[in-house]
């Protein structure tokens, strides 16, 4: 077998090497971005003015503050929704404690050596990829597991660019690794998946967006936590970001992505119950999901055919079944975000109206007796996420008549507010990451108050509207650019 190697060069982007079938180039899957000390330049020194303006506007701001302040809490201090804020605090802080417990105590299961590892099938979905498809398939067929227990399926979802040109390519390059199918017509991405689960042989199911890329352990510590523990049915992947060199989003979102999965799934791992398995990437035990997979296929939501969510609703299924869902630390998956706001608002709002349909589905069985092992720690965890959905979205409402009545008092308090809440993510980014980047968390938190915090609670009144939102046709790059220009050198 040749040699292969995986790695992330340092601003972000990934690349594979090899002295064999890998040596080829593709277009890159997205723009080198020169600017990328610039916008790490910029990061800090937005940070740094923000710091020194806060004890500036403080002090100019300070007696029109106290005086508010002191109305405020004449005319509000028997308000309910004083009292419910004041509890959703505590609530807020007493999950933190519990979860912060969880994710100290979390420990990944150990990598098995090659004579445990099962039969693994991998399945690529892909619309309108382009060039990327051959830049995930590379990495998967880099990789570090058996190669005569390891199945490559790429589907086409009715791609209406060159993804199927660049699918073929993978075909040549992989000296017939890779096993392709082509659907005429886009689907979605539900019947791509279910396409690939029909042709697939192995024991467990691994699913892979074509926007992503695998460390070469990626599947082996994926794949372990089946073979250590039959009541496992699922696995969630450790996504990060890809192309965090393309714009101060990406970086933005690596510190989201950071704490969103190392931290809240590695929580909920501890507790047998990860609520999502995500598309970029995940596994399944076959014996579990094949049984459900039909129904899967066919879900609907207020008599609409669910073309969004798939991931989640999957996850949903095996939980309900009595199977328990982990996360995996180490198994790695560098997906590519939105780098312009239209583009992460609709990627947000897709996220946010899945969240609502499956929340109700999880909340019509998780309150049963739906498996033989404790179940209290996944019933705690729903509570939140319907206090959240709930008790939360209301705040945000009230929060808006504050800011009317109020506006000196709500800016100053929704400004210190972010900036101390955004805390949490950095310095968890920090200890896990060891980098600088962890200051990207100070003006996420900004940017999510100002132009994302409005999504959730809008999701919350149209969970019945469908469209994956973000697929349209991408800008190919198709000239062959040289792999030091590709670095961004």
């Amino acid at each position: 077998m040749d040699h292969k190697q995986s790695h992330i060069n340092r601003n972000g982007t990934r690349h594979l090497q090899s002295s064999g079938i890998l040596s080829s180039q593709a277009p890159p899957p997205f723009p080198p971005d020169p600017s990328g000390n610039t916008a790490g330049r910029f990061a800090k020194g937005l940070i740094v003015a923000l710091l020194v303006a806060m004890p500036v506007v403080c002090a100019f701001f300070w007696g029109d503050y106290l005086e508010m302040l002191e109305i405020f809490v004449y005319h509000q201090e028997t308000s309910w929704s004083i009292s419910m804020a004041q509890i959703s605090v505590w609530v807020a802080l007493a999950a933190l404690v519990w979860r912060v417990y969880l994710v100290y105590t979390y420990r990944p299961a150990a990598p098995c050596p090659d004579r445990d590892l099962p039969h693994c099938s991998v399945i690529v979905p892909a619309y309108n990829e382009g060039a990327q498809v051959l830049h995930t398939l590379r990495s998967v067929a880099a990789s570090d597991y058996p190669a005569d227990r390891l199945q490559i399926i790429s589907v086409d979802d009715g791609s209406r660019d060159d993804t199927w040109h660049w699918m073929k390519q993978a075909e040549r390059e992989l000296g017939g690794r890779v096993q392709l199918i082509r659907l005429q017509q886009n689907s979605g991405k539900r019947r791509a998946l279910y396409e690939g689960f029909q042709r697939s042989h192995g024991e467990i199911l691994v699913t892979i967006d074509s926007d992503s890329e695998v460390d070469a352990s990626t599947l082996r510590h994926l794949v372990s936590p089946f073979v250590h523990d039959p009541m496992v049915g699922g696995v969630a992947g450790n996504v990060r970001v890809l192309n965090t060199a393309a714009g101060i989003i990406p970086k933005m979102l690596d510190v989201g992505f950071t704490f969103s999965f190392d931290f809240i799934r590695a929580s909920q791992s501890r507790v047998n119950t990860v609520m999502t398995t995500p598309g970029a990437l995940s596994a399944y035990r076959r014996s579990v999901v094949a049984p459900v997979l039909r129904q899967w296929l066919h879900q609907t939501f207020f008599g609409q055919p669910a073309n969004i969510g798939e991931d989640r609703a999957l996850t949903n299924l095996i939980l309900k079944l009595g199977y328990h869902v982990h996360f995996a630390r180490n198994a790695v998956v560098y997906t590519q975000v939105p780098t312009a706001y239209v583009g992460l608002a609709k990627m947000f709002l897709r996220w946010a109206r899945s969240n609502v349909r499956e929340t109700i589905v999880m909340a019509g069985f998780i309150f049963k007796r739906f498996r033989r092992t404790p179940a209290l720690g996944a019933r705690i965890n729903l509570l939140l996420h319907l206090h959240r959905m709930t008790i939360g979205e209301m705040l945000k409402v009230w929060s808006l008549t504050i800011m009317f009545a109020y506006p000196v008092l709500f800016f100053f308090n929704m400004f210190t507010g972010a900036v101390l809440f955004s805390m949490i993510p950095g310095l968890f980014y920090l200890s896990r990451r060891k980098e600088s980047k962890f200051l990207w968390a100070i003006p996420y938190s900004l940017f999510w108050l100002a132009g994302l915090s409005w999504i959730s609670l809008y999701a919350l009144f149209t969970p019945h509207r469908t469209g994956w939102l973000t697929r349209g046709l991408p800008n190919q790059h198709h000239q062959l650019i040289p792999a030091a220009a590709r670095n961004g050198n």
